[in-house]
């Protein structure tokens, strides 16, 4: 739809021919996925899930192609030129590249068990000089920070949604416990009949075990092993070291409230589904970042052409000046004559004075956005050359509105996102729903317990050992010589349940608001586009009436030219009409850089910026800078303003 034509610049490079955007087969790197998938990798050592990892520091350096487009002090750019560097070194992109591993990190905490944290899903926007865009903003995925729908903000700011809300969720991460110790305990007896001494003396060393582990569907099993070795100074104990060996299986598996791979699995598929938001995002970040870096080209092609017309302007009053001292000389026109062409010279270089700050200024806003570093004072004062200029094709898209508003619901990321957050309620109407069932388990445990040692004199006739160390006391608990096993129902009815019963009514609550928001959502694209539709319409009967009059204003200039040659204008008429052809020319590169942003709009709220720029969402994550070429446009002739 947005349409540039390259005529010459002087002295103007070649432009660089864009690589082609990689294919699906093709493998690109991501200075941000590097270490991420670094993280995610296996290791063989097991000590790798105990040690910090460290994400590499920002590289700031100003990619090297932006060598290639600098000559003899200037930068010269083409559109597709700004929008490369853009998505390869804007630091909005930089910022909203971390966002990716971040919310994959996320799935990982939801593969846990874990609640997830949250990703921010809004647009990046430090980058100055562009015009705002609709839409694109937002707070946590899937409403992790704002309620669901995100209506309205509550007393203090603080308001949290039900999202993820339900039965509690284990961490599914296995998890070992060790103890061990030495204890020494003396205790005065008043038996010392059943003692033997009138002070004991206990001397234990322990080592216990514990493993648990949970599931998705609600159960867990706890394993335990503990383990001693006592000594007495009393003779009237039957072992002497005494070896205690305890095992014991627990298992337990809920059947109402908890119950299952849904209200276990939320988190993750939560944190799945927030992974896509966060995938969108980055799409709206990207056509965000496009839309302004093409405003931000626009505006500065209409300041060049500006301080040109401005600078041609001045040039003209002060051919006029020296006309009118030479006239002036030879008493053909009054002082006042040359009084006023003074005083227009005054003013119209007054005017290139704004024009060439506001040049000066549209250049820094351009190199801030294709670099990520300003800190060569070379670069920052080095001007920048736009090479491609508005066409004077002004049509409107032939593209029906109806059709416009169903690319821009099917494209729009912002519309994806509201969709996906809805899944999100979904998912926790049904877990609240689990939640109101009381909690009903069945579990069961398995134990059993050996004792062992050497036999002391006062041992009672018949006791049993299996050796006299330790090995006998675990072989005692593991051979099912003395058991001891339960099977057994837990039944835990709340009787009023308030609290889960307003959790529930509540995620209805919020789902039907999360409708309500979506469709407004669609409301305001509909607008949106109908709106843009109009602003082109505009746009083009502006851009009409501005060649009119600028044509217009041409012919006055050339006829008054030529009746001063006849010796029946003056000077100062001459100079008039020129000054009237130079703000008709301004006025016309006003309408056309409204006319070309009106464009980058239009591709904006109808989603299809990428699709008309060839740009790959993997070519702004890989932070590649190569991408599909544009299809050359149709020759045109040169713009108004004699680029």
């Amino acid at each position: 739809m947005a349409q540039t034509t390259q005529n010459p610049v002087p002295n103007a490079p070649s432009t660089q021919t864009a690589s082609p955007a990689p294919t699906p087969n093709e493998s690109t790197t991501s200075t941000v996925s590097v270490p991420f998938e670094l993280f995610l990798k296996r290791s063989m050592n097991p000590l790798d899930f105990y040690r910090g990892k460290s994400v590499p520091p920002v590289n700031m350096a100003n990619s090297p192609r932006l060598n290639s487009f600098v000559k003899d002090g200037k930068i010269y750019l083409t559109l597709r030129d700004a929008i490369d560097l853009a998505l390869e070194d804007n630091l909005d992109m930089v910022i909203a590249r971390y966002n990716l591993p971040i919310a994959q990190l996320d799935v990982l905490r939801g593969a846990a068990g874990a609640y997830p944290r949250g990703v921010n899903t809004g647009v990046v926007s430090g980058t100055p000089g562009g015009a705002s865009t609709s839409g694109g903003g937002g707070a946590g995925a899937g409403g992790t920070s704002l309620g669901a729908g995100g209506a309205g903000a509550g007393n203090g700011g603080i308001v949290t949604s039900t999202l993820g809300g339900g039965s509690s969720v284990s961490n599914f991460d296995p998890y070992i416990t060790v103890q061990t110790d030495v204890d020494h305990l003396t205790q005065a007896v008043n038996n010392q009949v059943l003692y033997g001494v009138p002070v004991v003396h206990d001397n234990t060393v322990a080592a216990n075990f514990t493993y648990n582990q949970a599931f998705p569907t609600g159960g867990y099993i706890q394993a335990v092993w503990n383990n001693n070795r006592q000594t007495f100074n009393s003779p009237n104990y039957a072992y002497n070291p005494q070896f205690f060996s305890f095992g014991e299986i627990y298992a337990s598996q809920p059947l109402l409230a908890g119950f299952g791979f849904g209200p276990n699995l939320r988190y993750l598929r939560i944190a799945r589904t927030n992974k896509k938001v966060s995938d969108i995002a980055f799409r709206a970040q990207v056509i965000a970042t496009v839309t302004q870096i093409c405003n931000i080209y626009w505006d500065l092609v209409a300041a060049y052409d500006t301080a040109q017309v401005n600078q041609r302007s001045v040039d003209f009053a002060n051919e006029t000046l020296d006309k009118s001292r030479k006239q002036l000389e030879l008493q053909a026109i009054p002082q006042t004559d040359v009084l006023k062409a003074e005083s227009d010279l005054a003013t119209r270089k007054q005017e290139l004075t704004v024009a060439s700050t506001t040049l000066e200024q549209q250049e820094l806003y351009m190199k801030n956005a294709i670099t990520r570093s300003l800190d060569d004072p070379v670069l920052e004062d080095m001007p920048v050359v736009p090479v491609d200029h508005i066409v004077t094709d002004t049509a409107i898209p032939s593209e029906s509105i109806p059709d416009m508003i169903a690319d821009a619901l099917k494209n729009r990321p912002d519309v994806q996102e509201q969709e996906l957050n809805l899944q999100n309620s979904e998912l926790s109407r049904k877990t609240e729903r689990n939640n109101l069932l009381p909690s009903l388990s069945v579990y069961g445990y398995l134990s059993g317990t050996g004792y062992s040692g050497p036999l002391t004199s006062t041992a009672p006739a018949g006791t049993i050992t299996s050796s006299n160390g330790y090995g006998g006391a675990a072989l005692n608990a593991f051979n099912y010589s003395s058991p001891e096993y339960q099977v057994g129902f837990q039944l835990g009815i709340p009787l009023r349940n308030r609290v889960a019963k307003a959790d529930q009514y509540r995620t209805e609550l919020e789902y039907r608001q999360s409708q309500v928001g979506l469709e407004e959502k669609k409301k305001s694209v509909r607008i949106e586009v109908r709106s843009a539709r109009f602003a082109l319409e505009q746009g083009t009967s502006r851009v009409d009436a501005a060649r009119e009059a600028r044509d217009l204003a041409a012919k006055m200039l050339d006829i008054a030219q030529k009746q001063q040659q006849l010796g029946s204008g003056s000077n100062q008429q001459t100079l008039s009409a020129e000054h009237d052809l130079a703000v008709a020319e301004n006025a016309l590169v006003t309408a056309e850089t409204d006319f070309a942003k009106a464009r980058v709009q239009m591709l904006y709220v109808t989603g299809t910026t990428l699709q008309n720029y060839g740009i790959s969402i993997e070519q702004a994550k890989s932070a590649n800078g190569a991408s599909a070429p544009i299809a050359p446009a149709s020759p045109t002739a040169p713009s108004p303003t004699g680029q």
